[in-house]
């Protein structure tokens, strides 16, 4: 893999690709650093060392490479364009409109994109109104005794709320250049950019921790055999065998071909981890805004808000469960595949066309989708009960759906670079 690396930067376009690539990246973690206009930086940086962050606003962190509690110009990162478009998708099923968008093919896509695009916008000044008022009343850094955010004139906050919701826009931009003139898609290696930018200080901070040295190694042996579980699993795939009938068009003849369905384990991705994780965590959240002496308030601190708690964790998996099978069933309909396959004059050996063809997919999509939602609840679940059991803070980059984001982009974007390698003739990853 290394000398195919090497072999990249000796090709030329290659080369100026992956350099463009990188210096994007590099140009977002910088932009992470950058604070917004009206933070006191100083005071900032004394409220991360004291703060107390819940699993929502610790996820959302993460996702923007730390830039969320930074209160930087970057500080929403990725999460209003990943929220867009998983709204987006959803609304095809609701919004006939929307379906004859993406059945028309790339114009409706692009026009499908512009408005992922302007949601991207409207949510970034919904959620930069959002940060600046918890910023404000102290529920961000709940243990900081200094304000963030000296100024609370009118003025102040919607130059705050303009500035981050550029900077969204930028980052949407700069993910856009890198799918048009860099390696792999945009939007995924700068999520992977944030994730893995905050690895080395949560290893350094279970090092240095008690029993830190046995501690370090269990988590890396942890992380070795959660990655090789994703890899082995994202790789896998059911082959559903089609076989098209030879048929006369004009005075030429058609068809029989013999190809196959691909159907991942995985369909949905690390969709349903996402989701699964924002909704548990909203009553955490919203305990943070009632009376701390509360039997309520202290029912979900204790059962609902604890990564440790059987009932926590019971439903996370359930949350898990349910929402890969909703969003596989939103992303693949059996219907039209058979309809498509029927028009085209394709069949699945031993099955008849049209509504036994649909019958038969379901039933496979179904038993393949028990297995993935199993396989996603228990990456999910490892490396958050191992941090339970050697008594480490759960607020570290190492939870399932980090993994997942962190491998399978890595994985796509190496399967690009060797499909360019193998283009121009040269040996790629795979001997």
């Amino acid at each position: 893999m290394l000398s195919a690396f090497a072999r990249a930067f000796r090709t030329p376009d290659l080369r100026r690709k992956l350099l463009f690539t990188i210096a994007i990246m590099a140009i977002f973690r910088v932009g992470s650093f950058i604070p917004t206009p009206g933070v006191d930086y100083a005071n900032v940086q004394q409220c991360i060392d004291s703060q107390g962050q819940n699993d929502l606003l610790g996820m959302v962190n993460l996702f923007s490479g730390g830039a969320l509690l930074q209160l930087s110009i970057f500080a929403l990162g990725i999460m209003p364009y990943i929220t867009a478009s998983i709204i987006v998708q959803l609304l095809r099923v609701v919004i006939p409109h929307f379906e004859a968008l993406h059945k028309e093919g790339q114009s409706g896509t692009a026009k499908l994109t512009q408005y992922t695009r302007y949601l991207t916008i409207a949510l970034a000044i919904l959620q930069s109104t959002t940060v600046i008022t918890t910023a404000r009343s102290g529920f961000l850094f709940p243990n900081c005794p200094v304000e963030v955010i000296p100024n609370d004139s009118f003025m102040t906050s919607a130059l705050m709320v303009i500035t981050m919701t550029a900077g969204t826009g930028l980052i949407m931009w700069l993910g856009e250049l890198i799918s048009e003139r860099g390696v792999g898609n945009g939007m995924s290696l700068l999520i992977f950019t944030s994730i893995a930018a905050s690895f080395p200080t949560a290893l350094w901070s279970i090092a240095g921790g008690a029993n830190g040295a046995v501690n370090f190694t269990i988590m890396i042996a942890v992380i070795v055999l959660v990655i090789g579980l994703v890899v082995f699993v994202e790789q896998s795939q059911r082959r559903v065998p089609v076989q098209y009938a030879k048929r006369m068009v004009g005075r030429k003849m058609y068809g029989g071909s013999s190809t196959y369905i691909p159907i991942k384990i995985n369909m949905s991705g690390v969709i349903p981890v996402i989701f699964a994780s924002s909704l548990l965590a909203v009553p955490g959240l919203i305990a943070q805004f009632g009376d701390a002496t509360a039997g309520w308030v202290q029912w979900v601190s204790k059962y609902l808000a604890d990564p440790a708690s059987p009932i926590h964790i019971s439903i996370y998996v359930l949350l898990i469960v349910f929402f890969c099978f909703f969003y596989t069933a939103i992303t693949f309909n059996p219907d039209e595949v058979a309809d498509n396959m029927k028009k085209y004059g394709g069949f699945i050996p031993g099955i008849r066309a049209g509504r036994p063809t649909a019958e038969y997919l379901d039933y496979v999509i179904t038993r393949i989708t028990s297995a993935g939602a199993i396989y996603l609840a228990l990456v999910a679940l490892i490396p958050t009960l191992v941090l339970v059991l050697l008594g480490v803070s759960t607020n570290i980059p190492f939870g399932g759906s980090s993994i997942l984001i962190v491998v399978g982009v890595g994985l796509e974007t190496v399967k690009q670079i060797d499909s360019q390698l193998q283009q121009r003739h040269y040996e790629g990853f795979l001997r």
